[in-house]
């Protein structure tokens, strides 16, 4: 395996010794859960995104300047939720932020009980959804996303954002050697990438066949997945548990 693709493999593997322990893994897991829940949103909610804030303030603009197909309404909904998610996130970072886990583990138990929600309400309202149906998905999904995103950004793990590709893609350019960096860190932010890629194309192939609302059932899998693995690890005073 080159050495410019190692820590490819290290973010998966999470050799003995890593300073961050099942954290890389368990957020390229959430990075999926972002393409997936983003895959969803924008096709069956009106042209909006409920991880991806920078695109529903444009999406917002497209709105007002009268563009068909977007909602001005389901764009400011998403970020408000966004944003209360967000501030929950912080809650929770006061809470168990002392330890990464337990931290953790709180923010993705809540986000998984909203999913939870979001898809029995996608799974039971007729499609296409109307307006409250709409509303009420954006809001659920939204709060959710914001939650990781926040718990994302507290963790600190880096080129692992879950939601945010701009700066990982601007990364592997400006920091490479050929550009007078040190370290491009393909390896690591190409996961990132490909993750919230795989996750978005999941999402499509879900909805295109008919299944519209299962891309936030696979969303909700994962996060039991990250669920289970922190429960386990909320015990432990491992190095990679202390906030950094």
């Amino acid at each position: 395996m080159s050495g410019r693709f190692m820590d490819s493999w290290r973010a998966i593997a999470v050799p003995r010794g890593n300073p961050h322990g099942p954290l890389p893994l368990l957020l390229v897991l959430l990075t999926v859960v972002t393409g997936l829940v983003d895959a969803f949103s924008y096709i069956e909610l009106g042209h909006v995104f409920v991880a991806n804030m920078t695109g529903n303030v444009v999406f917002l603009a497209f709105a007002l300047g009268g563009l068909p197909g977007f909602v001005w309404w389901a764009s400011i909904l998403a970020i408000i939720t966004f944003s209360v998610g967000a501030f929950i996130g912080g809650r929770v970072q006061s809470t168990f932020g002392g330890h990464r886990g337990r931290h953790l583990l709180g923010s993705t138990t809540i986000q998984a009980v909203m999913f939870a929600a979001s898809f029995v309400v996608a799974l039971v309202a007729p499609r296409p959804y109307d307006n409250v149906w709409i509303a009420v998905l954006i809001a659920l999904l939204g709060v959710g996303m914001g939650l990781q995103n926040a718990t994302a950004r507290a963790l600190a793990v880096p080129d692992l954002t879950t939601t945010v590709l701009t700066l990982t893609i601007t990364g592997i350019s400006a920091d490479s050697k050929a550009a007078g960096g040190t370290s491009s860190k393909i390896g690591r932010r190409f996961v990132s990438i490909s993750s919230m890629f795989v996750g978005a194309l999941i999402g499509v192939v879900l909805i295109r066949v008919g299944l519209a609302p299962w891309p936030i059932f696979a969303a909700l899998l994962l996060l039991a997945v990250v669920v289970i693995v922190t429960a386990v690890s909320a015990r432990s005073s491992a190095p990679w548990t202390e906030k950094k």
